[in-house]
């Protein structure tokens, strides 16, 4: 006999994945605050975003410890399923609260999304307050096209900050069109300099590889809808602040 195991944080619906990607979720799966696995095997599924979920394995229940009124499951990996574990994505319209539901009653309500080419191994989306990401991430989020992040950057307007950590020049620029921070973002990665004078200057000059320098970090955001004007304000205030044309890389 078999559960789902519907994982999603309390706080953070996303802290089970950022278990994934640190290789833990084994172990905070095991950490429980109520009796949850009762059967002998736990079929484990992480959100990811809206009705969509990453398979996380088949574990199976080999002891269970109580601490302080919390308990602590002793579980092994099973070899069903292994080669899909990162990797397949799976949609499911969950309608309850519970995260634990039984196995047969919603097995067949399944379907099958994606097949990822590799497994997932990237960060989640952090929040726009801790954005602080170097050139490579940067190509390998938007190569993934990884869904925390494409959703996260295509959905709001806003500021951003490029640093050269080689010289501590700052570039300031503004996502304000469709997709918005995601589409610049993706210019970025694509060229190393998306499109910008300056930048591009030193890609030509330096080749590709000098973008490894580079380091992404957004300043502020503003709702999708905001007018472009607005944007294009708050990008002027952040170059003035940040004397970003005196200094920097921008030219007006």
């Amino acid at each position: 006999m078999s559960k789902f195991h519907f994982a999603i944080g309390a706080k953070n619906r996303h802290e089970p994945l950022y278990a994934f990607y640190k290789n833990e979720f084994q172990n905070w799966q095991n950490s429980q605050n109520n009796k949850n696995f009762e059967l002998e095997y736990i079929f484990s599924l992480i959100y990811y975003a809206k009705h969509e979920w990453l398979f996380a394995g088949v574990y199976k229940k080999t002891g269970l410890k109580t601490i302080e009124g919390k308990y602590y499951y002793s579980t092994e990996l099973q070899d069903v399923g292994k080669e899909f574990i990162g990797r397949l994505i799976i949609r499911y319209e969950k309608k309850f609260r519970a995260s634990y539901p039984f196995l047969k009653n919603h097995i067949d309500e399944l379907q099958l999304l994606e097949v990822l080419r590799e497994p997932y191994t990237v960060e989640p989306f952090p929040g726009f307050d801790k954005v602080c990401i170097g050139f490579d991430l940067l190509q390998s989020i938007i190569e993934q096209e990884e869904k925390t992040w494409k959703t996260a950057l295509s959905n709001v307007k806003g500021i951003y900050l490029i640093t050269d950590t080689n010289n501590g020049k700052q570039y300031i620029g503004s996502g304000y069109g469709v997709e918005s921070l995601w589409k610049r973002w993706s210019d970025y990665a694509k060229s190393g300099h998306g499109s910008n004078k300056k930048l591009k200057e030193i890609i030509t000059k330096q080749g590709i590889d000098y973008a490894g320098n580079f380091q992404f970090a957004i300043l502020e955001t503003r709702n999708i809808n905001t007018d472009k004007d607005e944007v294009i304000r708050r990008e002027a205030h952040w170059k003035n602040v940040l004397l970003s044309r005196e200094f920097g890389y921008n030219k007006n």
